[in-house]
């Protein structure tokens, strides 16, 4: 609904056994060519598959396992760097230079670290501050499972650089340099971590003396599992992964106003419209992508979340035998690439490659962001496209929806059209199958 399919690729496509699952995802642009990458885990390995070409990814190669096989597998990416954990025994923090993807001319390849950090074992999940460079290791054996601290200003260095026990375990964080409403704390560095039957709020400023800012509660508690902060730092928009399976209730998401951060308070509880669980959601813009299990991806709108308000605004549905409350479907999603994919990472199924449709896709969503601009419009002869995106194609169709130019390709990032032949009139130029402009021709 309002997403669009564009490629898949399996389990054994990403090199996996057809015994094996997928888990966690994240993506990489790289600043050289603006070309777009998929990181996702799979039990064995980390796979590295090249999406820029949305309709046919490229499957480059695999970093296998530290250690042993294991179906928790986590990554993030810093400075063009991707940190990996696992729950596998010892499997310690893998760093691997992605810049090496740039010169792959016979996938699928095996790679190798290029640094490897040993002051834990097993972890459950990373996230990274990468506006300070510092990495946050929880679910480990140290601190009691709380964040460990990792500077990766150095990333082929990872120095340790304390940790948080206090809370006990963390299962997901995200870390911010907090520019939300709260004075007292504007510049500070803020950990958010879900910790199984709370919330914590930490300021983790100086590494060697955390400080505990508050704690939140809710009811109905089942494993306080994911949470995302909205772009302005107002609300926490936090997932219970096992609430649906406990209460029988619809998925729910708890949206806490976090605008006080040494009192954190509820908003409200989002009532979702299947009982699927909810696994990791993140904030993009005005949009809440949650990866639901059975469920699949979907996208909510939460421009009104000041007035307890969020609107389901479009889902591809990775798991289309059930929405049931069970653990399979659709991991994890990364909805950051500048292109407008979204990848999605299925237990079962493998990655998706998706878009909003036209119907999602605004004008307004591109242009804040000056991504494509068309001139001179209104024209008369020819238009110039420039763009900051990869183009892969592009057409433009009359007020009837008749095609009267349509080209595709890896195409150069400026494009001059002759538009001598068109009567004047309204046209839409259509880029990429996902980004519309309208074109008036005098």
């Amino acid at each position: 609904n309002n997403i669009d399919f564009y490629s898949r690729l399996s389990i054994t496509q990403l090199g996996g056994t057809s015994s094996a699952e997928v888990n966690d995802i994240w993506g990489w642009t790289d600043p050289l060519d603006n070309k777009e990458y998929a990181i996702i885990g799979l039990t064995s390995h980390t796979a590295f598959v090249d999406i820029t070409d949305p309709i046919a990814p490229i499957y480059l190669g695999k970093l296998p396992t530290a250690t042993t096989n294991n179906i928790w597998r986590d990554i993030k990416v810093y400075n063009n760097f991707a940190f990996i954990v696992s729950e596998a025994s010892g499997h310690g923090m893998q760093v691997f230079d992605l810049t090496r993807l740039r010169s792959v001319a016979s996938p699928p390849l095996t790679f190798t670290t290029d640094a490897y950090y040993t002051g834990f074992g097993r972890a459950h999940n990373i996230a990274i501050n990468e506006e300070t460079g510092f990495a946050y290791v929880i679910g480990t054996t140290t601190f009691s499972g709380g964040p460990h601290f990792i500077n990766i200003q150095n990333p082929l260095a990872p120095v340790a650089a304390g940790g948080y026990a206090a809370e006990g375990y963390t299962h997901d964080a995200q870390i911010v340099n907090y520019n939300g409403m709260d004075i007292t704390h504007v510049g500070k560095e803020i950990f958010f971590g879900a910790n199984e039957d709370k919330v914590v709020i930490v300021d983790v400023t100086d590494k060697t003396n955390p400080i505990l800012l508050s704690t939140f509660t809710y009811a109905n508690t089942a494993y306080t599992h994911q949470g995302w902060l909205t772009e302005d730092h107002k609300y926490f928009i936090l997932g219970d992964e096992v609430d649906e399976q406990t209460f029988g209730f619809n998925t729910k998401t708890i949206i806490v106003d976090v605008s006080d951060l040494d009192n954190p308070v509820l908003k409200w509880n989002y009532a979702g419209v299947t009982p699927a669980i909810d696994h990791n959601g993140y904030v993009k813009g005005d949009e809440f992508y949650l990866a639901n299990y059975r469920a699949g991806l979907r996208i909510m709108d939460i421009s009104s979340v000041d007035s307890s308000n969020m609107t389901e605004i479009g889902f591809f549905d990775t798991f289309q035998s059930s929405n049931s409350n069970s653990f399979n479907g659709a991991w994890s999603v990364y909805p950051y690439f500048n292109s407008g994919s979204i990848i999605i990472s299925d237990i079962e199924s493998g990655l998706f490659v998706v878009r909003k449709n036209a119907f999602l896709s605004s004008d307004d969503f591109f242009e804040s962001k000056s991504q494509i601009i068309v001139y001179p419009n209104p024209a008369n002869s020819v238009i110039t496209i420039d763009s900051k995106l990869i183009l892969l194609s592009i057409s433009i169709v009359n007020v009837d929806g008749r095609v009267v130019y349509e080209n595709s390709g890896q195409l150069s990032n400026s494009q001059q059209i002759d538009t001598s032949n068109l009567a004047s009139g309204v046209y839409f130029i259509r880029i990429n199958n996902n980004i519309t402009k309208k074109l008036i021709i005098e």
